[in-house]
């Protein structure tokens, strides 16, 4: 029988090199920028440390979201899932729980990014309900 996913809370400093690691091994769609520092991460969980979830199967580190709310709106940073893993539930585990805790917080809509080259992604979010948006999206380093 196969042992159930478990989903915890990130823990910092201890959680921090392996979730670089998968963020790192995860394709296309994760982009490693300064906001991933170590001093970065440690703002954003004081702002809502409940949103950054871990997936662990048999003790070891399976999948990672992070999400963030700014009492308006939500937002998905960061989902991955290691490759031998895929195609399980982890992802689908992870983003019901973000939401869950998301919908308690009073966000009423979330968004995420996707990168254009990340069919695998665009399928997932798809599937779970995610709608494609004509935007464009824009981005400036202010520090």
């Amino acid at each position: 029988m196969r042992r159930p996913i478990l989903i915890r809370e990130f823990s910092f400093p201890e959680d921090y090199p392996i979730v670089c690691r998968l963020w790192s091994s995860s394709g296309p769609g994760i982009h490693l920028r300064r906001s991933d520092e170590p001093d970065e991460i440690q703002k954003k969980l004081q702002r809502d440390p409940d949103l950054f979830l871990l997936a662990e199967y048999e003790g070891a580190l399976v999948g990672a979201v992070l999400g963030g709310f700014d009492g308006r709106r939500g937002l998905v940073y960061h989902l991955a899932v290691a490759e031998n893993h895929r195609n399980r539930g982890v992802g689908a585990l992870l983003m019901e729980e973000l939401e869950k805790r998301l919908r308690a917080k009073g966000c009423i809509r979330t968004y995420l990014l996707v990168t254009r080259d990340n069919a695998e992604a665009i399928a997932f979010y798809e599937k779970g309900g995610w709608q494609k948006m004509d935007l464009y999206v824009y981005g400036k380093d202010i520090a």
